[in-house]
């Protein structure tokens, strides 16, 4: 992680005893699936919000936690505050967190009397999810000193403290790197300025507070990937760790805030601009039916399974016996991607010829890694308008999938979960 980072951010002093009895909470009940066109995938929303309500209203209090108070772990020089007065809805369906250079209740904080207002909220003991597609779609703000975040931790950190608990930064800016992002995961003997994460930054220097964009995580056993408006740019897995306890394989919570100063950003000067906004449009998350996604099964009651389990791009997507690994555990998302191994079932070179095979890649966005679900049993690349198809009809392990002109045959027919 670039940028003197000294101590990582903690949870409030203040909410340390609520979390201690809240650690343990259920997630909440998902949804039903969202998409009447793929009523047999595995994906589900878990958690929605898209922030629609009249301006000026509080967010979702059956969703989300304010925190407050201040946080001398990063020496961040915001004071947190509940009510609307820092976070708010604007009525036209987004969140936006204001951080502001006042102090209207005389709020202390460790350097004396504090000097700015913001806003964190967190969904401790309101949900919490174990693996899924994790995303909100967001505009950070700009200017020295400035710190948004949007980040999980460890349900059991009540229990057993941070850094044990684990900590998975999704996205985090610091003002002077307006074109950057980080992603990031902290964990015991890997927290602070040790934790292990990439960053990713925009082309031809655009800003990231220029516009709205999607940061996301693909998390799933021993492996999370992280990308920017559907581009991955990192993936790490107990691999990365040297020998060091990966601590992911368990539910998190969210956590949302907006930061004034501290260690890594470093402090507001006279080029800051105040108020400054965080703009919430949305946050998700989708799941597979079960923890690690679903099997996907066609020809002869086999699954399509990724060869040898190799999450390189360009690795072939064959059929082969249900083993129930890694390789065949896929998640069907809202986006119409089809996920394993935290990439996505890819139509090579973007074609849309008969027998184009298909294979994992890195997820991009792009109209090869766009799939149907039919109620028929079809899976359909609408680019090509054409079929995942079962080379020749053959039925053997390590047959090779490919795409074809939809003929309803069974070597086209697919049943997910």
């Amino acid at each position: 992680m670039a940028g003197p980072r000294l101590l990582r951010r903690c949870l409030l002093t203040a909410l340390s005893a609520v979390l201690a009895g809240s650690a343990l909470a259920a997630p909440a009940q998902a949804a039903a699936p969202t998409s009447s066109t793929s009523s047999a995938a595995a994906e589900v929303t878990t958690f929605s919000d898209t922030f629609d309500g009249p301006a000026g209203s509080p967010v979702d209090s059956s969703k989300w936690q304010m925190e407050t108070g201040d946080n001398v772990n990063n020496h961040e020089r915001q004071y947190y505050t509940s009510g609307t007065n820092n976070a708010a809805l604007d009525g036209q369906g987004h969140l936006v967190i204001t951080a502001k250079r006042e102090n209207p209740g005389n709020y202390q904080c460790w350097y004396g009397t504090c000097q700015y207002t913001s806003a964190r909220l967190n969904t401790s003991g309101k949900f919490a999810a174990q693996y899924g597609h994790v995303e909100a779609r967001m505009k950070v703000p700009r200017g020295q000193g400035m710190w948004p975040a949007f980040w999980m931790l460890g349900t059991d950190i009540g229990d057993v403290g941070w850094p044990n608990s684990g900590e998975i930064d999704i996205m985090e800016n610091v003002g002077y790197e307006p074109s950057t992002v980080h992603g990031t995961i902290h964990g015991p003997g890997y927290s602070g300025s040790g934790g292990i994460g990439a960053p990713y930054s925009l082309p031809g220097g655009q800003a990231f507070a220029d516009d709205f964009h999607t940061f996301a995580v693909d998390w799933a056993p021993d492996s999370i990937t992280w990308s920017v408006d559907g581009n991955v740019y990192q993936r790490r897995t107990p691999a990365d760790l040297g020998g060091k306890t990966w601590v992911f394989n368990k539910p998190f919570f969210l956590i949302l805030n907006l930061a004034v100063g501290g260690d890594w950003p470093g402090d507001p000067d006279g080029s800051t601009s105040f108020p400054q906004q965080l703009v919430v449009d949305s946050v998700s998350v989708t799941t597979s039916n079960t923890a690690t996604g679903t099997a996907i099964r066609g020809l002869a009651g086999k699954c399509v399974d990724v060869a040898a389990a190799n999450s390189a791009n360009g690795t072939q997507v064959q059929l082969y016996d249900c083993n129930g690994t890694a390789a065949q555990q896929w998640t069907v998302g809202s986006d119409g991607t089809i996920r394993a191994l935290g990439k996505c079932l890819d139509v090579k070179d973007n074609g849309t010829a008969d027998g184009t095979p298909v294979q994992l890649w890195d997820c991009t966005g792009g109209p090869n890694q766009k799939w149907v679900v039919t109620d028929a049993h079809d899976i359909v690349n609408p680019q090509a308008d054409k079929c995942l198809d079962v080379k020749d009809n053959d039925s053997a392990n390590g047959t090779p999938l490919q795409i074809w002109s939809c003929s309803g045959n069974a070597n086209q027919k697919w049943t997910v979960g």
